[in-house]
């Protein structure tokens, strides 16, 4: 028993690595709840053998939650391997979502490790150093993740893909009301051309980017995990995800918070 969790691991991560999808865990190694996803997921860095820099949020939104068919937020482990610099040319190759969300991100400059008492979101957000503009492309290692089911989701790294974080914004997010705060994006095809562009905003992540963060910091600490100084935590999408194909670039206008831009091939 102890080693079917790496066995699912192993498998998702084949898959990651190959571009390529399953209907669904063999039965022998399916979660059956969130408990045992959360164990798979949990062997993620070891069958990768790569250290986890981060964590992110999926389904934060109502629809987001509707679409996958789960009931709340889901948490993942971002790995180095997944981070990619502002401005770079991300792949996409072997990913059947096709999207990429402009998101929330947050660097911790202290830790918040496991404890009873649930965390405030004012001590959470004492343990942050800066908050970013951030980039995610998601993808899913089953053929239809709209229908996998919350416990084989997770055991998936929660949707995981490819991320951008931009440079800090300005200390005085802190004071702002980043619920209301709107973000403008714009997807361009190969010629540059605007393709479409859409507009979100901070509400999108559980009704304020905090809350959503403080959300993550209580998940964490009730699995017995916590986030550490130097993670990144990226809080969920803040708008529909933008449809793309090979060769669009996207951009994201934070206003005074940043702006930031990805190449996808």
């Amino acid at each position: 028993m102890h080693q079917r969790p790496h066995d699912a691991a192993r498998l998702l991560w084949a898959c990651r690595e190959s571009g390529t999808v399953i209907e669904a865990l063999p039965a022998e190694l399916r979660p059956h709840d969130s408990a045992a996803g959360h164990v798979i997921q949990a062997a993620l860095p070891e069958v990768a053998a790569r250290p986890v820099v981060g964590w992110k949020l999926a389904a934060t939104s109502a629809a987001g939650q509707a679409h996958i068919q789960v009931d709340g937020p889901l948490a993942g482990r971002i790995l180095d391997s997944f981070v990619h610099p502002v401005g770079a040319t991300l792949p996409l190759a072997g990913n059947r979502m096709r999207v990429v969300e402009p998101e929330f991100a947050f660097r911790l400059g202290a830790d918040l490790p496991a404890r009873a008492a649930p965390y405030t979101v004012d001590e959470v957000l004492a343990a942050v150093a800066s908050l970013h503009p951030a980039f995610e492309v998601p993808d899913s290692r089953f053929a239809d993740f709209a229908r996998a089911g919350k416990a084989q989701l997770i055991a998936d790294d929660a949707c995981c893909g490819r991320f951008t974080f931009g440079p800090a914004a300005p200390a005085a997010w802190r004071e702002a009301d980043l619920a209301g705060h709107r973000v403008h994006a714009a997807v361009r095809d190969a010629e540059g051309r605007i393709r479409f562009t859409r507009d979100g905003e901070g509400r999108a992540l559980l009704g304020d980017p905090r809350l959503a963060l403080a959300w993550l910091a209580n998940e964490l600490s009730a699995l017995g995990l916590g986030l550490r100084a130097g993670d990144w935590a990226s809080c969920g999408t803040c708008m529909v995800p933008l449809q793309v194909q090979p060769g669009d670039s996207v951009v994201a206008d934070y206003g005074a918070y940043g702006r930031i831009e990805i190449g996808l091939a």
